[in-house]
């Protein structure tokens, strides 16, 4: 009798991604910035084409076909967002261009109507910039206050000195479900049962956890949360915010315009219902469609094994990277199931720039992303300018990790050689 071997999950999708079968100077590519923004599979990009195609209309308001074909795509699309984090409503999800609108929506909103002087605000120092910036500039207008959850010996959450930020003064707790730099998973769950007990809001950005991980928002039970379509196998240009219904209900809207309303008036305005009261103009209809291609495409293969294989991933790059002298990886090591962090690893190699290192992997055909990631703050307390950074998701393979180990590899002796 003969066995045949079982593909691993990126050798059955691997054909869906046109854009991974190509060379980049002369290579063949190897795609590691996914963390940045995914790759699209062809359902997403027909999806797209058919819409402009077929379907191109404005929503909502239309009689004839193509504007009933589009308004149905287009909610189609929201209901889809809802089943796939379990809202508890299609209402409670609110399509915005990209996660930084979505934190501005509620900051802008909520923020400016239920913070006060001497409120306090907890966020974390691996924040990306869209889940620190909107809260300074909420401050500076209220005289609330931002207080920093910092990191253990282990660099991870601290959780004990989270519980001791808590108090009567605080209202918010807007935290990042995976960090992008570090990896780390953080304890949502007990970060928002702790909070609970002081009865503040809780924000939770999931842009790195919703590609890679089941979320249940009921479950998890945050008042908001925010995902960004392009991490998450859809195009730019269109993400979502996940709010709590009677928490949006009394919400005020973020713009005026159309599509938000319900009767305009000379002297007066009258607003739309949830989730339309934020959704002002002419939205992106064909990047909501395609969102919830990507949503149907994922939900197809499911999350769960999307984590379980991004795990053995995980597993695979820290093991082979764990050989490389002189390389500091930040965030917590994974266990040996690959769990406990995401597949990313944020590196930097002593006397290299990080942007040298992206550069030659590049002329390898190797993706990654160098810089600080949108997180200054954090690279300032690792006191370093930046780090390169390694993301991988469920099409990358162990023979791609094993090529851009290689690459590393070389890549740091050029280096070492030139400065010796």
């Amino acid at each position: 009798m003969i066995m045949t071997p079982t593909k691993s999950l990126a050798e059955e999708v691997r054909n869906d991604f046109p854009i991974l079968h190509q060379q980049v100077h002369g290579k063949s590519l190897i795609y590691f910035d996914n963390a940045a923004t995914s790759q699209k599979p062809q359902a997403v990009l027909d999806a797209l084409l058919h819409y402009y195609q077929q379907d191109n209309a404005n929503v909502h308001r239309g009689i004839h076909t193509l504007s009933s074909r589009a308004t149905d795509g287009y909610e189609g699309a929201r209901d889809k967002v809802a089943k796939f984090i379990n809202a508890a409503g299609r209402d409670e999800i609110v399509y915005t261009r990209n996660a930084s609108e979505a934190i501005n929506i509620v900051a802008y909103t909520w923020g400016l109507a239920n913070l006060s002087e001497g409120d306090e605000i907890i966020l974390s120092v691996m924040e990306h910039h869209s889940n620190i910036v909107p809260w300074q500039m909420i401050a500076e207008k209220t005289g609330a206050v931002i207080r920093y959850v910092q990191l253990t010996e282990d660099e991870t959450f601290d959780f004990e000195q989270y519980e001791s930020l808590l108090s009567d003064k605080t209202k918010l707790v807007s935290v990042v479900h995976v960090s992008n730099t570090l990896g780390n998973v953080n304890p949502v769950d007990d970060i928002i049962k702790a909070a609970r007990k002081f009865d503040a809001k809780i924000l939770i950005d999931a842009c790195q956890s919703l590609p890679h991980m089941p979320i249940d928002v009921q479950a998890m039970d945050c008042d908001w949360l925010v995902g960004s379509g392009h991490k998450m196998c859809a195009t730019t240009g269109i993400g979502f915010l996940y709010g709590k219904k009677a928490i949006l209900e009394a919400m005020p809207p973020f713009m005026g315009g159309g599509e938000m309303i319900a009767e305009v008036y000379f002297d007066h305005s009258t607003y739309g219902e949830l989730p339309h009261k934020f959704e002002a103009g002419t939205p992106a209809i064909g990047e909501a469609i395609a969102l919830g291609a990507a949503v149907d495409y994922l939900s197809g293969i499911g999350m769960e094994r999307i984590h379980e294989y991004e795990a053995e991933l995980t597993a695979y790059l820290f093991k082979k990277l764990a050989d490389i002298p002189n390389l500091k990886i930040y965030g917590q090591q994974p266990d040996e199931n690959g769990e406990g962090r995401a597949a990313l690893a944020a590196f930097n190699v002593e006397g290299i720039h990080a942007n040298d290192l992206a550069t030659l992997l590049d002329h390898e055909g190797v993706a990654i992303r160098s810089g600080h990631h949108c997180t200054q703050p954090l690279h300032r307390l690792f006191d370093a300018s930046g780090s390169a950074r390694a993301s991988l998701y469920f099409y990358n393979t162990f023979a791609e990790i094993d090529r851009f180990v290689a690459a590393l590899k070389e890549t740091i002796e050029f280096f070492t050689s030139m400065a010796a």
